[in-house]
């Protein structure tokens, strides 16, 4: 291997001393780094297969995960509409049986209208509890702060502290998934 090298002479390798020092002997400076390639091939060590692979693997995980945010970012908008068609199609029926009640306003017993408004809307609420968010409207509960939402504060010598005495608008969902509370009416602590 020594063989191989190439070595300079001394005088090259340290600077020259003044009075020796003439023009012509003189290296001539260098201006500008190497060639790309050449400090490239120098600086790194020829690569085994495991590395190759390795990168190969790695390269090909990247285009994988690449591939799948461009299909997700395609497919959502898909999927969004298709949620927003399930739940419109779901609520037709309620939409044409209040058609149906508006038809027959005109007749002479408002009893049937009232049992037919009243038809349609346990249909609306069975569908709002088919879609996940449940009717809650009892009285005489405990008030719960994740489910009910105080809006009036009343005197009921009868009922404990903190109990639902009135509700003025249900709450639809259930615990984790509520699309509204409950609007209340609460009893106060008897001083």
């Amino acid at each position: 291997m020594s063989d191989q090298k190439q070595t300079r002479p001394a005088e090259d390798r340290s600077p020259p001393e003044p009075e020796q020092a003439s023009p012509e002997r003189m290296p001539a400076p260098q201006t500008g780094p190497r060639a790309p390639e050449v400090a490239v091939q120098e600086q790194q060590p020829p690569r085994r297969p495991e590395v190759e692979e390795l990168e190969d693997r790695w390269r090909r995980a990247l285009a994988d995960l690449d591939n799948l945010r461009k299909r997700y970012a395609r497919e959502l908008p898909r999927e969004r509409e298709a949620e927003r068609a399930k739940v419109a199609a779901a609520f037709l029926p309620v939409v044409d049986n209040l058609e149906l009640a508006l038809a027959h306003a005109g007749a002479d017993d408002p009893g049937t209208i009232v049992s037919g408004v009243r038809a349609v809307r346990d249909q609306a609420v069975e569908v709002l509890r088919s879609l996940g968010y449940p009717r809650y409207d009892e009285t005489g509960v405990p008030f719960d702060p994740e489910q009910h939402e105080v809006v009036s504060v009343v005197d009921e010598p009868d009922t404990p502290a903190g109990t639902v005495v009135q509700v003025l608008r249900p709450g639809y969902g259930g615990s984790g998934r509520q699309l509204r509370p409950a609007a209340v009416a609460v009893s106060r602590k008897q001083e």
